[in-house]
């Protein structure tokens, strides 16, 4: 996979490449692995943070994973990571967006061959709140 690179949160967050290649436990039992996170990023509801993983089983060539059963992982992988690494200091977060990929894909280029999942959600209350696209 390469060097594995982590962007610092406002609150401190950095993740080390062993750490970030650790599956996570996800409720569909599909392989998910943690790739980066951006911040910074303005996006139509003000500060937005973008939590991106690798999914290899949302392939839309021998993948095994429809999006529908995704969204229950995006959905997870929002209130139970994203949301703990969002600093209660400095600018408030309007938006997290979640994504799944099956393979790196550079943030903000075109890879036609590549899958990806997108969710966006709403921090509120210690919950994340679905948006969607």
């Amino acid at each position: 996979m390469g060097r594995v690179w982590a962007y610092l949160l406002a609150g401190g967050l950095a993740v080390g490449a062993a750490q970030a290649q650790a599956a996570l436990d996800v409720p569909s039992g599909q392989v998910v692995t943690f790739h980066d996170t951006i911040q910074g990023e303005h996006g139509p509801s003000g500060l937005t943070v973008r939590f991106r993983f690798l999914a290899p089983q949302i392939a839309r060539d021998g993948g095994t994973m429809p999006a529908i059963m995704a969204q229950a992982d995006m959905d997870f992988l929002c209130e139970t990571y994203a949301l703990p690494r969002l600093s209660a200091i400095g600018p408030q977060v309007s938006q997290v967006v979640i994504t799944l990929m099956d393979r790196p894909v550079p943030f903000g280029s075109p890879v036609p061959e590549a899958t990806q999942f997108f969710e966006a959600y709403r921090p509120e209350n210690g919950r994340c709140i679905w948006e969607g696209f």
